[in-house]
């Protein structure tokens, strides 16, 4: 009895190793680097994995919250890419650093000029944006994946409370809490110029460095699958025998 529940554990260890560490580098994602402050300005990396074995990613849209318009958003040159931003009027203006804007980028669309992002990559794509909400603890990105072979994959679900991780979820940005620093006209909320620029060149030093960074949590994640389905099977391998030799006995 003690055998079998061995061999059952290890088969279900290895089904929950898999089941864990698949997500993480299934969807398209966004995160700050750094924090993304309320009412301040924040660089964002949208990272888009490859889901295809015989297709690459050409194209990737982004969709922007109308309920939570920004009014600043700035695409870093990415390699092989280009880059294009959507603006559109808005329903009411918004209040600006004193300024009334009365149009707000709506969507940013990137198109591969070159292979895209090919099987087994990913690829990163930064946006210097701002300013951000206020009155809000997210904002909502719906995405739009498009690969060689015309197949589209629609990142557009968003989380409801309580319920199960939709299929093709919407890349959520938390924002963190203002800071008494970076609030309300300070330097740290100005519409980024010199920063923003010193902040990308930066960022272009540092990429291939976080992506093998990304890469080698998700190298770990896919070693632990394997991992797993091992014991499993030396858990249900060791089972077999010793029942044979109970029998035998």
């Amino acid at each position: 009895m003690k055998v079998s529940r061995i061999a059952a554990t290890g088969a279900l260890a290895a089904s929950a190793v898999l089941v864990l560490s698949g997500p993480a580098f299934a969807h398209v994602s966004v995160q700050p680097e750094g924090e993304a402050a309320k009412g301040g300005y924040a660089t964002v990396n949208f990272k888009v994995p490859n889901e295809r074995d015989d297709a690459s990613t050409t194209k990737l849209e982004v969709n922007f919250p109308t309920d939570h318009p920004l009014a600043s958003v700035m695409p870093q040159p990415v390699a092989g890419w280009t880059a294009k931003v959507t603006k559109s009027k808005l329903d009411k203006p918004l209040e600006l650093h004193g300024e009334s804007i009365s149009e707000a980028v709506t969507k940013v669309t990137w198109t591969a000029t070159g292979k895209g992002i090919e099987p087994g990559y990913f690829q990163k794509f930064p946006l210097s944006v701002g300013a951000l909400p206020e009155d809000t603890d997210e904002l909502v990105f719906k995405a739009i994946q498009t690969y060689s072979n015309k197949d589209v994959v629609r990142w557009i679900e968003e989380q409801k409370e309580g319920a199960e991780e939709p299929e093709n979820p919407a890349p959520v940005l938390a924002l963190s809490a203002a800071s008494e620093e970076g609030h309300h006209g300070s330097d740290a909320s100005a519409e980024p110029t010199a920063e923003a620029s010193e902040a990308s060149a930066e960022h272009a030093e540092t990429t291939e460095v976080a992506a093998s960074s990304t890469d080698s949590s998700d190298t770990t994640a896919r070693v632990l699958g394997v991992v797993g389905i091992v014991i499993g099977v030396a858990g249900v391998a060791y089972g077999v025998l010793a029942g044979r030799r109970r029998t035998n006995a």
